[in-house]
Protein backbone atom coordinates (compact mmCIF):
# COMPACT_ATOMS: atom_id res chain seq x y z
CA UNK A 1 0.00 0.00 0.00
CA UNK A 2 1.14 3.17 -1.15
CA UNK A 3 1.27 6.14 1.64
CA UNK A 4 1.57 9.75 1.03
CA UNK A 5 2.75 12.02 3.38
CA UNK A 6 2.61 15.67 2.24
CA UNK A 7 4.57 18.52 4.52
CA UNK A 8 5.12 22.42 4.96
CA UNK A 9 1.76 24.09 5.28
CA UNK A 10 1.48 26.20 8.84
CA UNK A 11 0.07 29.78 9.04
CA UNK A 12 1.48 32.22 6.26
CA UNK A 13 0.78 35.64 5.78
CA UNK A 14 -0.95 36.83 2.53
CA UNK A 15 1.96 37.25 -0.29
CA UNK A 16 3.61 34.42 1.29
CA UNK A 17 5.76 31.95 -0.84
CA UNK A 18 5.74 28.36 1.32
CA UNK A 19 6.47 25.08 -0.53
CA UNK A 20 4.67 22.27 0.40
CA UNK A 21 6.44 18.53 0.06
CA UNK A 22 4.99 15.23 -0.51
CA UNK A 23 6.83 11.86 -0.71
CA UNK A 24 5.75 8.10 0.17
CA UNK A 25 7.30 5.44 2.05
CA UNK A 26 7.83 2.36 0.62
CA UNK A 27 7.13 3.26 -2.69
CA UNK A 28 8.79 4.79 -5.58
CA UNK A 29 6.95 7.54 -7.07
CA UNK A 30 8.32 7.96 -10.62
CA UNK A 31 5.34 5.70 -12.29
CA UNK A 32 2.95 8.29 -10.54
CA UNK A 33 1.33 11.39 -11.72
CA UNK A 34 1.08 13.61 -8.58
CA UNK A 35 -1.48 15.69 -8.04
CA UNK A 36 -2.27 18.66 -5.24
CA UNK A 37 -5.98 18.80 -4.07
CA UNK A 38 -7.24 21.20 -1.42
CA UNK A 39 -9.93 21.55 0.35
CA UNK A 40 -11.72 24.54 2.29
CA UNK A 41 -14.03 24.12 5.47
CA UNK A 42 -17.58 23.41 3.95
CA UNK A 43 -16.32 23.00 0.39
CA UNK A 44 -15.44 20.22 -2.33
CA UNK A 45 -12.52 18.95 -2.46
CA UNK A 46 -10.63 20.67 -5.75
CA UNK A 47 -7.88 20.55 -7.96
CA UNK A 48 -5.02 22.40 -7.57
CA UNK A 49 -2.10 20.80 -9.80
CA UNK A 50 -0.53 17.45 -11.49
CA UNK A 51 2.43 16.79 -12.77
CA UNK A 52 2.75 13.75 -15.01
CA UNK A 53 5.06 10.53 -14.12
CA UNK A 54 8.53 10.35 -14.90
CA UNK A 55 9.88 13.78 -16.11
CA UNK A 56 7.03 15.64 -15.45
CA UNK A 57 7.24 17.26 -18.41
CA UNK A 58 3.04 17.68 -18.16
CA UNK A 59 1.69 19.58 -15.64
CA UNK A 60 -1.84 21.49 -15.04
CA UNK A 61 -3.11 23.94 -12.68
CA UNK A 62 -6.45 24.93 -11.67
CA UNK A 63 -7.17 28.71 -13.28
CA UNK A 64 -7.48 29.61 -9.74
CA UNK A 65 -3.41 29.21 -9.22
CA UNK A 66 -1.94 29.74 -12.57
CA UNK A 67 0.56 32.00 -12.33
CA UNK A 68 1.58 31.63 -8.48
CA UNK A 69 2.10 27.94 -8.03
CA UNK A 70 4.77 25.70 -9.56
CA UNK A 71 4.72 22.01 -9.44
CA UNK A 72 7.75 19.89 -9.63
CA UNK A 73 8.97 17.03 -8.82
CA UNK A 74 13.17 14.97 -8.21
CA UNK A 75 12.60 11.57 -8.33
CA UNK A 76 15.83 11.12 -6.77
CA UNK A 77 14.32 12.22 -3.62
CA UNK A 78 11.19 10.51 -4.06
CA UNK A 79 9.45 13.95 -3.62
CA UNK A 80 7.23 16.45 -5.38
CA UNK A 81 6.48 19.77 -4.58
CA UNK A 82 4.31 22.73 -4.81
CA UNK A 83 6.36 25.99 -4.19
CA UNK A 84 3.04 28.32 -3.70
CA UNK A 85 3.61 32.19 -4.40
CA UNK A 86 1.96 35.19 -3.31
CA UNK A 87 -0.45 33.49 -0.85
CA UNK A 88 -3.97 35.13 -0.63
CA UNK A 89 -6.49 34.29 1.96
CA UNK A 90 -8.78 32.08 -0.81
CA UNK A 91 -5.78 29.53 -0.72
CA UNK A 92 -6.70 28.57 2.55
CA UNK A 93 -7.23 24.99 3.49
CA UNK A 94 -6.26 21.20 3.90
CA UNK A 95 -3.57 20.57 1.13
CA UNK A 96 -3.50 16.92 -0.11
CA UNK A 97 -1.20 15.15 -2.62
CA UNK A 98 -2.66 12.09 -4.53
CA UNK A 99 -1.22 9.29 -6.77
CA UNK A 100 -3.02 8.08 -9.91
CA UNK A 101 -1.27 5.08 -11.19
CA UNK A 102 -1.78 6.20 -14.89
CA UNK A 103 0.78 8.67 -15.09
CA UNK A 104 -0.81 10.98 -16.72
CA UNK A 105 -2.52 14.12 -15.94
CA UNK A 106 -5.91 13.63 -17.12
CA UNK A 107 -8.96 15.40 -16.06
CA UNK A 108 -7.72 14.97 -12.46
CA UNK A 109 -10.96 13.89 -10.77
CA UNK A 110 -10.62 12.65 -7.59
CA UNK A 111 -11.60 8.81 -8.31
CA UNK A 112 -8.74 8.64 -10.17
CA UNK A 113 -6.31 8.71 -7.76
CA UNK A 114 -5.82 5.70 -5.34
CA UNK A 115 -3.53 7.01 -2.73
CA UNK A 116 -3.52 9.77 -0.44
CA UNK A 117 -1.66 11.86 1.74
CA UNK A 118 -3.30 12.57 4.85
CA UNK A 119 -3.31 16.36 3.84
CA UNK A 120 -1.36 19.75 5.47
CA UNK A 121 -3.29 22.63 6.66
CA UNK A 122 -3.02 25.90 5.12
CA UNK A 123 -3.73 29.28 7.02
CA UNK A 124 -3.25 32.90 5.03
CA UNK A 125 -4.04 35.33 6.97
CA UNK A 126 -4.49 38.65 5.71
Amino acid sequence: EVQLVESGGGLVQAGGSPRLSCTASGHTLDDNAIGWFRQAPGKERERVSCISNSDGSSTFYADSVKGRFTISRDNAKNMVYLQMDNLKPEDTGVYYCAADSSGFIGTMAVLDYYSWGQGTQVTVSS
